[in-house]
């Protein structure tokens, strides 16, 4: 049983970090085929969002504005595999204004974020991120 655990826990690691490779390289296709239909999305400090055609549209509203590589990941993952948390560092750079925040003028920003995953078969059915949107805002104001 040990053994099975592990091995759900390997796969559930390697999924986040199939998902956050495909997120790096900027591929919406992969990151949108790891997860489930019906997809929740927890936004920062803001609504759940649910379905994966949702979470496209939020995908392309992000890439009108920023542009970001996370590095420094590091996952962990629950014994039964069905949760995961991952930590990372955000290297961005705010290229066009995003509505009800500061005017982008190309500003860029190191951020440390994380988010927490539910997993369900191979696929992931919830993603909530977290980040500090008031040092966001400070960094780009200052930019």
């Amino acid at each position: 049983m040990k053994i099975d655990g592990t091995r759900r826990q390997d796969r559930a690691t390697e999924l986040v970090l199939a998902y956050y490779a495909a997120f790096n390289r900027g591929d919406r296709d992969t990151m949108l085929a790891l997860l489930t239909d019906d997809i929740a999305h927890d936004l920062n400090q803001g609504a759940r969002e649910t379905g994966r055609d949702t979470f496209a549209a939020f995908m392309r509203r992000m890439d009108t504005s920023y542009s970001e590589q996370l590095r420094d990941i590091v996952v962990m993952v629950s014994p039964d595999g069905a949760r995961a948390a991952a930590e990372y560092v955000v290297h961005g750079t705010y290229h066009h204004s995003d509505e009800g925040l500061p005017e982008a003028t190309g500003q860029t920003y190191v951020l440390p974020g994380g988010a927490f995953f539910e997993i369900r078969g191979e696929q992931i059915a919830r993603v909530s991120n977290y980040y500090n949107l008031q040092d966001w805002i400070a960094q780009v104001s200052a930019g």
